[in-house]
């Protein structure tokens, strides 16, 4: 486990609002695709005429992510989720109309992107109307708001105690899954950790 340095994101030089500029340049032809993979999928708040089923190749989705504000504190991190390389991830993907894009990207980077830790990409996502190309918030495991590989010791602790502006990592880990579920899409890593949450007690 790494444990989260705000020091070092401060120092890092990312900047949120040039990332946005270059997401925006870079943004295909045609209208917006966004790829959800956590809490986009229960709480997608992006105004979208279209949802589909959706698998993004090379990304894993991974609790892996501290979370210093929305599910957790400094003093006590919580956890979200993150795409981070390797295999794949099923989730689904929300089309914006071309002319609102912009509105919504700008919407979507507000509750994305107060702190530019995510490295937002353009992934090719393969769905049952075709592949489209979406935006993706990834995360680089060399970034210091990547918590490493948790075992069961380092992460009971967190689901049990970290809690943010928007509730506690352990409602957030329990809602994903039940989207997940809900879409027909499993993950065994996801289910595992809800599996260890429910024999310590804590649902």
């Amino acid at each position: 486990m790494r444990a989260f340095d705000p020091e070092l994101l401060e120092a890092s030089g990312r900047d949120a609002q040039q990332l946005y500029a270059q997401a925006l340049a870079a943004m295909p032809p045609g209208d917006l695709w966004v790829f959800g993979y956590g809490s986009l999928i229960w709480n997608p708040e992006v105004a979208h005429d279209a949802r589909r089923a959706a698998r993004a190749w090379g990304w894993q989705r991974g609790l892996c992510m501290w979370s210093h504000v929305n599910r957790g504190t400094v003093q006590r991190p919580g956890l979200v989720f993150a795409l981070v390389p390797g295999g794949s991830c099923q989730g689904i993907v929300l089309r914006v109309p071309r002319a609102r894009a912009e509105a919504e990207l700008q919407r979507l980077w507000q509750r994305e992107m107060p702190s530019p830790v995510y490295d937002p990409r353009w992934l090719r996502c393969r769905t049952p109307g075709g592949d489209v190309r979406a935006l993706a918030f990834t995360l680089s495991r060399a970034s210091p708001s990547h918590a490493g590989r948790l075992d069961a010791d380092a992460l009971l602790p967190i689901l049990r105690d970290s809690r943010g502006r928007y509730g506690s990592t352990l409602e957030y880990v329990l809602r994903t899954a039940q989207a997940l579920r809900a879409e027909g899409i499993r993950d065994r890593a996801l289910e595992r950790i809800v599996q260890l949450a429910e024999a310590a007690g804590l649902r």
